[in-house]
């Protein structure tokens, strides 16, 4: 019996890349070569530890939870982050996702509004912008790739305004009860949506689609 947890972690991370990640289509190099490297376990509380490489949304805390490792790698993979461009990540919670896009060697911007979370994240030495979720963060911008990290109604066109011209902006899109991963190029302004699959993601709290008020 292995009584080396950390040795555990890496058997689960291949695992995790063979059995869950190349079976779902998750084929860009940049993305699988940074899953296989980055630590998962390091970005959730101590208690879920052992569940870190399940292929299921995993409970962080406060509502929130993590993409499963298949739906956020083939929603990457789709997006083709590249060295050297900048990205936002939204709703970037205990940083994982940001420490993926870091290590393919993107410039990153956590944005991240539950303070506990973003203390898991400085944990695992990943800065955390703290404000709104919905409004992005302006300052960084333009970005050539927002990812929102979770499942979400709408997409507010802050966000969108937010991306630079052939960029990508890439989550889970909930739509009648089911959540299918997308992917959006801008171009001149508007932001234009492709479906990839369908996905079990959790609801990032906040996105809820604005009302249609007919008169």
């Amino acid at each position: 019996m292995n009584e080396d947890p950390m040795q555990d972690f890496a058997i689960a991370r291949r695992m995790m890349v063979d059995s869950q990640l190349r079976p779902l289509g998750v084929t860009d190099r940049n993305v699988l070569a940074a899953m296989a490297r980055v630590e998962r376990e390091r970005f959730v509380p101590e208690e879920a530890r052992a569940f870190a490489y399940f292929d299921r949304p995993l409970k962080t805390g406060n509502g929130r939870a993590m993409m499963p490792p298949a739906a956020l790698g083939r929603l990457l993979s789709e997006a083709a982050p590249r060295p050297g461009q900048r990205a936002l990540v939204v709703g970037s919670g205990t940083g994982y996702s940001a420490a993926i896009l870091e290590t393919i060697g993107l410039d990153v911007t956590s944005l991240e509004s539950d303070a506990d979370l973003a203390a898991i994240a400085a944990a695992a030495n990943i800065e955390s912008r703290s404000g709104e979720l919905t409004k992005g963060w302006p300052k960084g911008a333009p970005y050539d790739l927002i990812l929102i990290d979770g499942a979400v109604a709408d997409v507010p066109d802050a966000l969108v305004k937010q991306l630079a011209d052939n960029g990508v902006l890439a989550c889970a899109i909930v739509d009648r009860g089911v959540t299918r991963l997308v992917v959006g190029r801008c171009a001149a302004g508007r932001l234009g949506m492709r479906t990839i699959v369908d996905a079990d993601a959790a609801v990032l709290p906040g996105f809820e689609r604005p009302p249609v008020f007919i008169f």
